[in-house]
């Protein structure tokens, strides 16, 4: 599991590789939540290697949203496979975030 984070323009972008589960979230939370504190508004989380998120994963995506919209910031997903776009239908998260199909769709207009 690794998170590689890089700059897109004036977007922060996460690339998840592997599974966003319990052992791992509070890695991805730090590293948002550094890069929010150093002034970055704008994040986009690619998940095209990735094949598994589980609730604590759900919960800590729900968290840094909470957290970067208090900052006026957004927090675009990206790249989602079909398990993982059900799974946000079903918990009604499809409502919370911005989900593109592609890592560039989600750059769009941010």
């Amino acid at each position: 599991m690794a998170f590689q984070v890089s700059k897109s323009n004036d977007v922060m972008v996460i690339d998840v590789e592997g599974q966003l589960i319990v052992g791992n979230r509070q890695e991805l939370k730090q590293k948002v939540l550094y890069e929010l504190e150093k002034g970055e508004r704008k994040f986009v989380v690619n998940f095209s290697e990735t094949g598994y998120i589980d609730s604590s994963g759900l919960g800590v995506l729900v968290s840094l949203s909470k957290k970067i919209r208090e900052q006026e910031g957004e927090l675009r997903l990206a790249s989602l496979n079909e398990d993982l776009r059900t799974l946000f239908e079903l918990t009604k998260l499809d409502t919370l975030f911005t989900i593109a199909d592609t890592r560039e769709q989600a750059l769009e207009g941010l």
